[in-house]
């Protein structure tokens, strides 16, 4: 249970995650931690530089640190941050940080490693408030009385090529370089992450995907199927569905949390693969 604006809510999620139709292994992992009411997704890089690897020490370890963070109030703050940022944003915001290093450290010290690297996006929930930490083109969406709102900026060639006006948004869906990163985790030992802070009301659906459903399902389906599907991890299947019945050309994840006013029974995850829920 939640309290958000002084009313009870109850959080209900589920994450489903799939190869696709044509890659031969899957480099997403995501994590549900219920305890911390924390939700994170990577999207791995790398091919044969294990970009599977690199996804699951991006969750790992964030969840590691946020775990810590709970417990210890006094966790070592690393980066700079907004002071009107809540505690919860500054933990997120260096848990992703962390996350970084350790994918950036691996690499270093396995040479078949070299070149592996990730997104990541994470959401952690906190007396109404969600911090939003994000590296990368893996998306976070809120559903709100049937809109829905992209909480994220991907950190692609396209995106900013979109954003100073020099293609259009439908020239960038058709682009052949929408797999160019100019942000992600493990290039450097030190990386930029997007944060932000958004109020959660009781009604609205959060969405954490990778770049492997939204490049083969249209945000349109995205909120149609959110808004006619309200469990959440049947939620997630259909976009995994609709997302290979497209083509399926990139590994799927699909992470949907609602937040709703009564208690509908036990909360529902569902895993494949290496995917874990807590």
């Amino acid at each position: 249970m939640e309290s958000l604006e002084g009313v009870l809510v109850q959080i209900v999620s589920g994450g489903v995650t799939d190869m696709g139709r044509v890659r031969s292994n899957n480099e997403d992992s995501f994590r549900i931690v219920n305890a911390l009411q924390l939700f994170v997704l990577s999207d791995g890089m790398g091919g044969e530089a294990h970009g599977e690897v690199a996804s699951s020490l991006a969750v790992e370890t964030i969840v590691k640190y946020c775990s810590q963070a709970q417990d210890d109030s006094g966790v070592t703050l690393v980066a700079e941050s907004q002071d009107n940022w809540s505690e919860k944003t500054k933990q997120l915001q260096n848990a992703v940080r962390a996350a970084n290093l350790s994918i950036f450290e691996s690499a270093q010290k396995h040479a078949e490693q070299r070149g592996m690297g990730a997104t990541v996006t994470a959401a952690w929930l906190n007396e109404g408030k969600l911090s939003i930490a994000h590296v990368g083109d893996s998306r976070a969406y809120l559903l709100r009385s049937g809109s829905l709102q992209q909480l994220t900026d991907d950190h692609s060639l396209v995106a900013e090529q979109v954003r100073r006006g020099i293609i259009s948004r439908q020239q960038a869906e058709e682009s052949e370089m929408q797999s160019v990163l100019l942000r992600a985790l493990g290039a450097h030992t030190d990386v930029e992450v997007d944060v932000d802070e958004t109020a959660i009301y009781s009604g609205d659906v959060l969405l954490l995907c990778s770049d492997g459903l939204t490049r083969m399902v249209t945000e349109p389906e995205i909120a149609g199927t959110l808004q006619a599907e309200t469990n959440p991890s049947a939620a997630a299947q259909r976009l995994i569905d609709l997302a290979n019945d497209n083509g399926g050309l990139d590994n799927i994840t699909a992470v949907v949390a609602r937040f709703q006013d009564e208690p509908k029974g036990w909360f529902t995850w569902l895993r494949r693969g290496s995917a874990k829920t807590d």
